[in-house]
């Protein structure tokens, strides 16, 4: 039932899960040897982690890193992601100051992709999805739910209120416990793309038990998955060459 979604060349929704390697970088020198790797690496696209970098706060230097970042990888779809602390993420920060970045960025016209999270007052998550869609960048609304997994039905649910609030591309994560919650996560996954889905979803079970997710999203419906060139933004990344073979192998076998 889902339908794609273009960013630059990239389409995602259809074939082999599209491949993205974020960028952790705390000063512009990291960055600008991680995203001159990825230029190497080539994953389908790249994520700039922004709660790592030490002026996130100053919106000055946020868009001079974006600018550096843009000027090395001019042709690879880029997401912008500020993580809060309470999603996992490298620092707290202010629902205004949150929405004040991420509108800064969206006004510069640097990334193709803003990452805005799901829990958030309706009206931010709005304000966000309106700046971003009038000035064509698309939007991942997520949700990173450390603390375990939730019932099927509510991973479906939260996936949906994505989709209703605007967002281009749902995306949830969540931490398996067991190994039954890594099946209820693609059972959700597959729940989503049959029923509810007109677009592409973004669905990971995290560390190693939910390894399997991130590879076998072709079969169960999820667009984009998250590998790893130096350290992992997550718990359960796959080097990107490894996880490139993989969903290589898992492709030709459909």
């Amino acid at each position: 039932m889902s339908g794609i979604v273009k960013v630059k060349q990239v389409t995602l929704g259809e074939g082999m899960p599209k491949i993205c390697v974020s960028l952790l970088g705390a000063t512009l020198d990291e960055l600008e040897r991680e995203a001159l790797e990825l230029a190497n690496i080539a994953p389908d696209l790249a994520e700039w982690r922004a709660d790592f970098y030490a002026e996130s706060g100053n919106p000055a230097a946020v868009k001079e890193a974006l600018s550096l970042i843009r000027g090395i990888l001019p042709d690879m779809p880029l997401i912008f992601t500020f993580r809060s602390a309470r999603e996992g993420g490298e620092q707290p920060i202010a629902a205004e100051d949150y929405l004040a970045l991420n509108l800064a960025v969206i006004e510069s016209g640097l990334a193709d992709i803003v990452d805005v999270e799901l829990f958030n007052e309706e009206a931010l998550v709005r304000t966000a999805v309106d700046a971003a869609h009038a000035r064509g960048l698309l939007v991942i609304l997520s949700n990173h739910d450390f603390a375990g997994t939730p019932a099927q039905e509510e991973i479906v649910a939260r996936l949906r209120r994505a989709q209703e609030l605007g967002g281009d591309l749902p995306k949830i994560a969540v931490m398996p416990k067991r190994p039954e919650d890594v099946l209820t996560l693609l059972a959700a996954t597959n729940e989503m793309r049959e029923r509810y889905a007109d677009r592409p979803i973004i669905t990971i079970s995290m560390a190693g038990a939910g390894v399997i997710s991130r590879l076998a999203g072709e079969i169960f419906g999820s667009a984009v998955t998250f590998g790893a060139a130096g350290r992992p933004s997550a718990p359960g990344q796959v080097a990107v060459s490894e996880l490139r073979r993989t969903l290589e192998l898992l492709h030709r076998s459909q």
